[in-house]
């Protein structure tokens, strides 16, 4: 006979204690713990466990042939589409698109003959056919239902009809009815994924969860749901531009951090084809502190903007700003330029900005914004052919990164002549480099001569300045 028992579960971390406190002893927070019923099979009852199987690696699996959306970027970062059984979640701030690309996607697989179900707690079936209709999909055969019960959505994963792709919008506001508090709890999050994904996964149906976002960014609800989705899906952009990013950052059936390109419009989200040409197409040439990096996502090498402002502070202390890279990355930037280079930020405001609301995150970027800086705080614009990347160390040594035959293709397909780059090492037999005109860079003070005139009245005393700074 089964017993109720009691226990009190974090809100914020899921952290599980058998008696109430006011302060979580794993996170911190305060007034987070609440108290959960739960059921448990008595101690005299003992139910019959079956013994597990076992077999061994030498055994073979044919690959499941995947299914392909229609949607380029978006099967891309799946991996090259979609794993039947596979349990997909996307998270995004509000209003970022994340229903939006998950309805395109799923009228375009059911236009492909393949049955789709778009199951949402949020908005009601009206709403749902107003926004199909507004981006024309309303000719889609893709089931609609309305509901926030996670127990029926897994009872329709195990119906011989069930679908073979089913979108849920959103996990938060999945509940099951036997445990008590509301829809978005901890408990409620835990054990409406733990059904869902068990049922997709018995029953080969591929899911997608929609997943809300806190104010830091990172999925609402315990770090379990990440951990049991086979794939983590994170829409970025900012709400001034039209673009839009799909990053992968957990993939098991393909390459982590790969990078879908959509533009919002009127109509839904539109594939970029080229993103680097997107990003480029509004540049201005001869302007101070811009240079261009070509970055690599996944396995896409894309060219951006970094754009750099250095002007003198009107405040006590001077601003550091910095959109779409790790401001500690810019505070280790600036400190190797003033130690080995002598260049004093300390009287002017830096402003850094990636160009198109992308975000880098690789370290290969280094060279690309000591240029920048070097370039805005010396008026001296660098050539608009001209591409830069590198790892900069604290020594000031430029080191090399990876994917530096991807990185100048991509530069030399869209037109550029000139780079700066670490050592080039040519890693396989006719490899070679596509830009004739590069310059490798062994260390940070090796692209002073290029602003040697102008930098000079940003330097500091003339003895500590490096030789290539104070010559003339």
């Amino acid at each position: 006979m089964s017993k109720m028992k009691s226990q009190y579960v974090c809100q914020n971390c899921g952290a599980v204690s058998s008696r109430w406190a006011g302060q979580c002893t794993s996170c911190g927070e305060w007034n987070t713990i609440t108290e959960e019923i739960v059921t448990t099979g008595s101690r005299g009852s003992k139910s019959r466990i079956p013994q597990m199987t076992y077999t061994d690696l030498s055994g073979t699996s044919p690959d499941e042939p995947r299914v392909k959306t229609g949607m380029h970027e978006f099967d891309r970062v799946l991996g090259g589409g979609i794993v039947q059984g596979s349990a997909v979640l996307i998270g995004g701030d509000p209003g970022i698109g994340k229903s939006t690309i998950l309805l395109q996607a799923s009228a375009s697989l059911a236009r492909n003959g393949v049955t789709c179900a778009y199951v949402s707690g949020e908005e009601s079936i009206r709403q749902i056919q107003m926004r199909a209709k507004r981006l024309g999909l309303d000719n889609s055969r893709v089931k609609l239902a309305s509901v926030n019960n996670a127990r029926m959505v897994a009872n329709d994963l195990a119906c011989p009809n069930a679908p073979s792709v089913m979108v849920i919008d959103s996990i938060q506001t999945m509940c099951v009815p036997e445990l008590e508090g509301a829809a978005g709890t901890v408990a409620q999050i835990r054990a409406s994924v733990a059904e869902i994904i068990q049922a997709a996964k018995q029953n080969d149906v591929a899911v997608f969860l929609v997943g809300h976002v806190t104010k830091e960014g990172a999925i609402a609800g315990p770090k379990l749901v990440e951990h049991a989705v086979d794939c983590v899906l994170y829409f970025e952009g900012e709400r001034s531009h039209q673009y839009r990013i799909l990053r992968s950052t957990k993939n098991r059936f393909g390459a982590t951090d790969e990078i879908g390109v959509f533009e919002m419009s009127d109509r839904g989200l539109a594939e970029v084809a080229n993103p680097s040409q997107i990003f480029l197409s509004d540049r201005q040439e001869d302007i101070a502190g811009s240079v261009v990096f070509p970055g690599i996502e996944g396995t896409r090498p894309i060219l951006v903007e970094i754009q750099a402002l250095v002007s003198p502070t009107s405040y006590g202390s001077p601003r550091r700003t910095v959109v779409g890279w790790d401001s500690g990355r810019l505070a280790m930037i600036l400190a190797v330029l003033e130690a080995r280079l002598g260049i004093s930020f300390g009287m002017h405001d830096v402003y850094l900005n990636v160009v198109g609301g992308f975000r880098i995150t690789e370290p290969a970027a280094d060279l690309a914004v000591a240029t920048a800086l070097m370039s805005s705080i010396s008026g001296t614009p660098i050539p608009s052919d001209t591409v830069v990347f590198g790892e900069i160390g604290l020594g000031g040594e430029v080191r090399p990164v990876g994917q530096t035959e991807q990185r100048l293709k991509e530069a030399a397909k869209l037109g550029f002549g000139n780079a700066y780059l670490p050592r080039f090492v040519r890693s396989g037999k006719g490899a070679a480099n596509p830009i004739a005109k590069s310059v490798s860079v062994n260390l940070i003070s090796e692209l002073a001569p290029l602003f040697a005139d102008d930098l000079r009245q940003f330097s500091g005393d003339e003895a500590k300045r490096p030789r290539a700074v104070r010559s003339a």
